[in-house]
This record gives structure tokens, C-alpha cells and sequence, in this order.
């Protein structure tokens, strides 16, 4: 693994967070077969951080208040 990736690793807790939860990934990682873009978007599907699941969240509060309105009419 080289220099860039331990310090982004170490400034972006999430990715941290699951490389201590599951280490394999510093076995792909160091070997070559899996770039930090890759392991980066594992994270971002695993906690829910991508832009379409914002979206889908966004959505989700919005017909929560929608309806907790309706019923408070």
C-alpha cells in the first residue's frame, strides 16, 4: 500500500472504520487487486453514503412529514 492511501485512510474515519472491520481488505489492498476508487466505493455502498442514497433518504423524510401532516389535519 503506498503513502497516499495509509494518509487517506487515516483523515476518512468511515474508511478506516471498515478496514478494521474487515482486514481482508488490507490483503487485496497491499497485493494490488483492489484500488483505493474500488474499496472507496465498497464503503460508500456498505454506510449509505452515495448520492442516490441521499436522495432515496431525502425522499423517504419527505413522505414521513407529508403524511404526519395529513393526519394532524
Amino acid at each position: 500500500m503506498n503513502l497516499f492511501n495509509i494518509i487517506n485512510f487515516k483523515e476518512k474515519q468511515d474508511l478506516y472504520n471498515l478496514l478494521k472491520l474487515n482486514s481482508s481488505y488490507i490483503k487485496d489492498l497491499n497485493r494490488g487487486t483492489m484500488d483505493y476508487k474500488g474499496f472507496d466505493n465498497i464503503m460508500k455502498t456498505k454506510y449509505k453514503k452515495r448520492t442516490t442514497d441521499k436522495v432515496s433518504s431525502l425522499i423517504d423524510n419527505m413522505d414521513l412529514v407529508s403524511s404526519v401532516l395529513d393526519i394532524l389535519k
